[in-house]
């Protein structure tokens, strides 16, 4: 049969078949416009005749590359979509659908008609294949070697599933029965070569977080090396190698060595400027010295927001497991329909702004971010994570660490199908990246594995604690052998003391603990209004390079003339710990005061760190949240450093003026009884657990920092002095606010609720619809119910599936399937417009093998029906049904009356927005 030349028809042809029919049984989703268009036109369709099917796919169809639903192509084409809303609502009224296409003119060349109006079931299962294409999520449940009625059982009634979309909630319990029922598979097998498959398999999670902990140090190690050659290109360069950070050719001087305060291979801009103009303008505190500096932290910090805002908003992301492909929102090409241009705009995020952790909090407890551990954010973290630090703001590079590490994670995971198809699996090496991120950043591999229970993780059993502190260990000795400061340690700010703590400091590290808790509390509150009235509601919120600029202009302003606001934050909290030993000449810039009994002396200094504790503390407050990537870490520890430090010189000069006081008794004349760097770290400490509420993990940091247990007593009874005063007067921490602002669907599994007088009756969705088997169900008439779910902006939802009461008086539940596998079955049969679909109704294991041997039928729902959702009576306490959220993991729970009647469905989002009413109302 020979192609028409008539380019009209051909193009009609390719519009309505984009790709060819569904084929191939194991593959991946289609793309997403192929998918909407076939939907759409549900209904339009004709089917092509007997004779004539064969000509249909050998021309027109032949005329573009496959691209089936269910079928990879080898080439992606390049596409960009709008995700989903990013805030939780509750079940609304359904909204008027989307257009769709009723009436389609196509014309097959060399045709006697364009289409047959017969369209039999036998034809288009034919067209389709021998047997039905599903996703690629739960390709590995189908035993191909097996025969339908040897498929396990537990796979059938659990029903398979496609991929989640961009902000839906995972199966928990669907993940844990496909790795239960994989796993069993692996040990039936009795050849050697099984045993060995099996070996492997028991070995891939110890293989994954290694490779993962060796490649988050070395992103590390580079992020590091760039930051301090940028940070200082602000102030100079080196004449011997420019390449090079001033740390590594004019190093700090040993503590009894001479001090040349002048490093003849440094030249800062003003001395360049002098040489090029023969002036004696030239210093450290001079006007060009100021206008150079100022200028390349401007230009460091725009060029990292540009980068983050350009290519890493959530709108540039697509892939091919979205679904919801009907919904109003679902626009590739920046271009509403009528019905949806009234619609409020939707969400924008950039996913390499801020540290990450608030997001990878979200993902660990079972929401799906597609696009924010791939490689592209991988790259743009680390390098705007780089200029954003350099530029001097108010920000540190330890928290991203986190997000950066969950990157590689993600990215090695998804090399074996094991982790790659199933997202409960893939959340444990997340969990063991997160505690690389921590070890890479303050060298404390011990303490990034109880961050990550403490903090991030929301699953964390004994298996993922040990792979955890494994991968930690790992990064922090591949971190140890690079070397980044070239220093032989792992982070700038490791010190050690050589002096106990007394009784009487107790009082003063309590003290520590409420300014800490003081701090954090005040801190997290006028950040979040800051952000939610002033970043969120001015013109700032359509300008965020213009923010970063302004924000980086008055950093250089308040900072440039105070020295210990000036540098960097590792450097500021390095020398603020550092211990003041007799005879050193290293004064840490002026931090040890040289007569301590002198005021004169002491105030000076004094007045320096009290400036720049206050100066930080404003800075951070206003620069959190802005559009680069930016961890609160550092800062915190820089303002909680300076006000220990404060008070450690307080002491000492106390001890100077009254020796012989029964309070200092016990330093029996020892003038150097007591330690200011050692009240810096213990303020350090006090100020971060009121900012972020950790405390094990922060306690344990800080002994690893410090290389000693001397002083746990201290940073332990400041820690919880300070989280106790922080959640008296805020009871959410600075992640868990961000995450409120953000609008992130995330689901607090240790916070505890008052439930009243509440019932479940109060929570229920007796309004969801629902598929009646005692109905006539086509596939058009589906389609429509799928539009209305998707219309009502509830792409994370489903439908109950219901028979007949055999009293006649209530509705009995057959099962529940998913909006996004419902969208996959409709699109594989998207031409038989007027044909029934089928849903099985089965009791025992018997009649579930007998009931599924018909695989083949296209029109038969049923595998991708749960048969045994979680369901709860309606007069069951709301502390039951929260456990089934936090405890079981539950995407949705169908409710019933004491009878068995269905009433309703609570699926995870609703639940939320449940407790945020809740929350609010308390």
């Amino acid at each position: 049969m020979t192609m028409s030349n008539s380019p009209q028809k051909n193009s009609a042809s390719l519009s309505l078949f984009a790709s060819s029919p569904p084929s191939g049984l194991l593959s991946g989703p289609s793309d997403t416009d192929y998918r909407r268009q076939r939907l759409q036109r549900i209904g339009s369709y004709s089917a092509p005749t007997a004779q004539n099917q064969a000509d249909d796919e050998t021309t027109a169809l032949r005329a573009v590359p496959s691209t089936s639903y269910g079928t990879l192509p080898a080439v992606r084409p390049r596409r960009t979509c709008t995700q989903p809303d990013l805030w939780v609502a509750r079940r609304q009224v359904t909204l008027p659908s989307l257009p769709l296409t009723r009436s389609v003119t196509v014309s097959v060349p060399n045709s006697p008609s364009a289409f047959s109006p017969t369209f039999t079931r036998d034809t288009l299962r034919s067209r389709i294949s021998q047997q039905r294409p599903i996703s690629a999520y739960d390709a590995q449940l189908v035993n191909l070697n097996a025969d339908a009625a040897d498929t396990d059982i537990d796979v059938r009634t659990n029903g398979f599933r496609v991929w989640y979309s961009s902000f839906s909630s995972i199966d928990w319990l669907h993940d844990a029965i496909k790795d239960s029922v994989r796993f069993a598979r692996l040990r039936r097998g009795k050849s050697i070569r099984s045993r060995v498959r099996l070996v492997f398999d028991k070995s891939l999670g110890w293989i994954i977080v290694t490779i993962v902990g060796f490649l988050t140090a070395v992103v590390a190690f580079l992020v590091v090396r760039a930051e301090q050659w940028l940070f200082d290109v602000k102030q100079g360069y080196c004449k011997t190698a420019w390449w090079h950070a001033q740390l590594f050719f004019c190093p700090l001087p040993d503590e009894y060595g001479s001090l040349d305060d002048h490093c003849s291979a440094w030249r800062t801009w003003s001395d360049v400027f002098a040489s090029w103009t023969g002036s004696e303008l030239g210093g450290g505190e001079s006007a060009v010295q100021y206008f150079a500096y100022t200028i390349i932290a401007v230009l460091l910090a725009g060029t990292s927001s540009l980068l983050t805002i350009y290519l890493t908003a959530s709108t540039s992301f697509i892939t091919r497991k979205e679904s919801g492909v009907l919904s109003p929102h679902f626009d590739k090409n920046g271009e509403r329909t009528a019905s949806s241009s009234s619609r409020p705009k939707r969400g924008v995020i950039y996913y390499a702004a801020g540290s990450g952790i608030p997001e990878i909090k979200t993902i660990l407890s079972g929401f799906v971010i597609h696009g924010y551990l791939g490689g592209r954010v991988l790259f743009i973290k680390a390098l705007g994570l780089a200029l954003s630090v350099s530029s001097g703001l108010s920000l540190g590079k330890e928290g991203p660490f986190v997000h950066i590490a969950s990157c590689v994670g993600n990215i090695v995971s998804r090399y074996h199908s094991k982790y790659e198809n199933n997202e409960a699996k893939r959340r444990e090496i997340l969990s063991a990246a997160c505690a690389a991120g921590v070890a890479v950043a303050f060298g404390a591999p011990i303490g990034g594995t109880l961050f990550s229970l403490e903090e991030v993780s929301y699953f964390f059993p004994p298996k993922v604690m040990w792979r955890s502190f494994f991968c930690a260990m790992i990064a922090a000795v591949t971190l140890r052998f690079l070397d980044p400061f070239g220093t032989g340690k792992v982070v700038l700010f490791q010190v050690t003391y050589d002096k106990d703590w007394h009784a009487y400091e107790l009082i003063f590290f309590i003290l520590l603990g409420v300014l800490g808790g003081v701090y954090g509390a005040y801190f997290s509150k006028l950040n979040y209004r800051w952000s939610r009235d002033v970043r969120g509601k001015t013109w700032l919120k359509a300008h965020p390079v213009a923010e970063v600029v302004l924000v980086t202009l008055v950093t250089t302003v308040l900072c440039f003339l105070n020295p210990y606001a000036r540098m960097g934050g590792t450097e500021l909290v390095y020398n603020l710990f550092s211990e003041c030993r007799t005879g050193s000449k290293n004064s840490h810039f002026n931090l040890c005061v040289l007569d301590p009994s002198s005021f004169d002396h002491v105030w000076p200094v004094v007045r320096a760190i009290l400036v720049a504790m206050i100066v930080k503390g404003f800075l951070t407050i206003i620069t959190f949240g802005i559009k680069l990537p930016a961890g609160i870490f550092i800062p915190t520890l820089g303002v909680g450093a300076c006000a220990g430090r404060i008070v450690g010189i307080a002491v000492q000069w106390l001890q100077y003026h009254y020796p012989d006081s029964t309070v200092f008794a016990v330093c029996e004349g020892d003038m150097d009884c007591v330690v200011p760097g050692l009240y810096a770290m213990v303020g350090a400490a006090a100020a971060l657990s009121g900012v972020t509420r950790t405390t094990v993990s922060l306690a344990v940091i800080m002994f690893e920092l410090t290389d000693t247990l001397t002083y746990a007593v201290p940073v332990m009874l400041s820690v919880l002095v300070a989280k106790t005063v922080a959640d008296a007067l805020e009871p959410k921490g600075i992640y868990d606010l961000v995450i409120e602002l953000s609008q992130l669907p995330y689901l607090d599994a240790k916070h505890e609720y008052l439930w009243s007088n509440l019932s479940i009756k109060e929570v229920t969705d007796r309004d969801v619809d629902v598929i009646r088997v005692d109905r006539h169900n086509t596939v058009e008439s589906l389609r429509d119910q799928l539009q209305s779910l998707l219309n009502a902006e509830h792409d994370d939802g489903g439908f109950p599936i219901l028979r007949p009461g055999r009293d006649e008086d209530g509705m009995r539940l057959v099962g529940y399937i998913g909006a996004s596998e419902l969208e996959h079955a409709l699109t594989v049969v998207a031409e038989g417009a007027t044909e029934e679909v089928r849903f099985h109704t089965t009791y025992t294991h018997e009649d579930m093998t007998t009931s599924f041997s018909s695989w083949d039928d296209p029109f038969d729902f049923s595998v991708y029906m749960d048969q045994a959702p979680l369901m709860i009576q309606s007069n069951s306490p709301l502390e039951l049904l929260h456990q089934f959220f936090v405890k079981l993991g539950a995407r949705y729970v169908v409710v019933t009356d004491t009878d068995g009647d269905y009433e309703g469905v609570i699926d995870k989002k609703t639940w939320l927005a449940f407790l945020s009413e809740l929350e609010e109302k308390s």
